[in-house]
């Protein structure tokens, strides 16, 4: 086994489909930069809002003022240099840096192409993308032909792993067998054309996409990685995305998962790009000049790197293959409790809806007054709020904090909850006896959280 593992350790490729990939993925990071910017999100999700929540472990990171617009123009010009191949370590590591503190900066903002992508650039830090049509290449006078095999296939993995797992977590009965939450959300879009007030309104047509997206995200690896079937597989890939782009405003997600896609096709596709690029003159005057450099052989992986990058990517993708099954260490029901269901591709499966008030009583009077939550959150965090148990506690802290700095004594901070999941009718969520502000988070079960009082079967 070791031997066949380090076969398969000198085994090398062209380079061209990495290459590619760094200047799609560079092209595409600052695309979403220009995006959020201009839309005014920078604004409106991390600079107006009184109180920002934390994830556990990174309660220390927050917005940074005025200077955020710095951090994101940073983040932008490190994308830039990426898709250039300039300094390509120094640029790659910076995107991911900056780009990981913009995530961690509010927990309201969670989605998981966010996660997708910082875990991918981490990925990348560590992948000699910058072998030829770069700046670098031009820069030290190489281009190098090819690169570690492995190299290409780390990428395919990760995307291997989004796209399985998403299709495992949709193997459950209320996806399935209940079609929710696309029975709740396909009809609203009756403004489509032609297929608004057609198919959207059908509920043969929820089941069927139901099971369509968990069919499609369980093969979809499998067929890119033949070659057989990778045109087929390639076209699934612009169709889905492209539709549910239509359907949902999921931003610059379904554009970086086509242009991620490419990469499972031959070097002879990659050459071609990477010929009309140059031709076109989208990287004035780099193209012409590093098709001009000689022609150096195997990107060279030295030093510590021979033995440190398998074993820091072998550790990189343990964690990508277990963290998605954390959920099994806790008791109730996922969808309920939400215990373990960020980061691991649990793409849309949910449709809850909540109303959290809190109220705040004085422990030794019983004296109480009831939160008026729009006092310090904006309606997006409230509605995030409403029905997730770590936002729940973390903002029940905050008015634990608030007003006993108020002056206001023996404290205690109450919450009633009502949340409605996929369809059913709204039920109790928090225990309305339990003083969250005694409550502290930590990966624990939240006992608090009350019993989830129906079934979903799945894995």
């Amino acid at each position: 086994m070791q031997a066949n593992l380090n076969t398969y350790l000198q085994r090398t490729t062209d380079a061209a489909p990495l290459v590619v990939f760094r200047v799609f993925f560079g092209i595409m990071m600052l695309l979403s930069i220009i995006r959020f910017w201009s839309n005014g999100w920078i604004e409106k999700l991390y600079l107006e809002p009184k109180f920002h929540f934390s994830y556990y472990g990174f309660e220390w990171v927050k917005p940074l003022g005025n200077a955020t617009y710095i951090l994101f123009a940073v983040c932008g010009v490190a994308a830039l240099m990426v898709a250039l191949g300039y300094r390509y370590r120094l640029s790659i590591a910076l995107f991911f840096l900056s780009f990981t503190y913009i995530e961690l900066m509010d927990k309201t903002t969670y989605l998981n192409h966010y996660y997708f992508i910082s875990i991918l650039s981490f990925l990348m830090i560590f992948l000699p993308a910058n072998a030829r049509f770069s700046l670098d290449a031009l820069r030290k006078g190489r281009a190098y032909m090819e690169v570690p095999a492995w190299a290409i296939d780390a990428v395919k993995l990760m995307l291997g792993i989004v796209y399985f797992y998403a299709g495992l977590a949709k193997i459950n009965s209320d996806w399935l067998f209940r079609a929710m939450p696309l029975k709740i959300w396909l009809p609203s879009r009756f403004d489509l054309p032609l297929l608004g007030n057609t198919f959207m309104q059908q509920e043969w047509f929820h089941y069927a996409m139901s099971w369509a997206g968990m069919v499609y995200d369980l093969s979809i690896p499998f067929l890119l990685l033949y070659k057989q079937t990778r045109l087929l597989a390639f076209a699934l890939v612009v169709f889905f995305h492209v539709f549910t782009r239509v359907l949902f405003p999921i931003g610059m997600f379904p554009y970086i998962m086509i242009v991620s896609a490419l990469i499972f096709f031959d070097a002879g596709l990659h050459h071609k790009i990477i010929s009309r690029i140059r031709h076109a003159g989208r990287i004035a005057g780099i193209g012409k000049s590093t098709a001009n450099l000689e022609p150096f052989g195997v990107y060279p992986i030295k030093g510590w790197q021979r033995k440190g990058i398998p074993v820091i990517l072998t550790l990189f993708f343990t964690l990508q293959l277990v963290v998605p099954f954390r959920y099994l260490a806790y008791p109730g029901e996922l969808f309920w409790t939400e215990e373990g269901f960020r980061f691991s591709w649990r793409v849309m499966l949910i449709d809850k809806v909540g109303y959290t008030t809190f109220t705040i009583v004085n422990g030794e009077t019983g004296e109480a007054f009831e939160v008026d939550n729009t006092d310090f959150l904006t309606s997006f965090q409230e509605k995030q709020m409403s029905f997730q148990p770590d936002f729940i506690l973390e903002y029940a802290h905050f008015l634990g904090d608030h007003f006993s700095a108020q002056g206001h004594e023996h404290v205690q901070v109450f919450a009633k909850s009502y949340v409605a999941l996929n369809g059913r009718t709204g039920k109790p969520y928090v225990d309305e006896k339990t003083d969250l502000y005694r409550e502290k988070e930590s990966f624990k079960h939240k006992t608090w959280i009350l019993p989830f009082k129906d079934d979903i079967k799945g894995l």
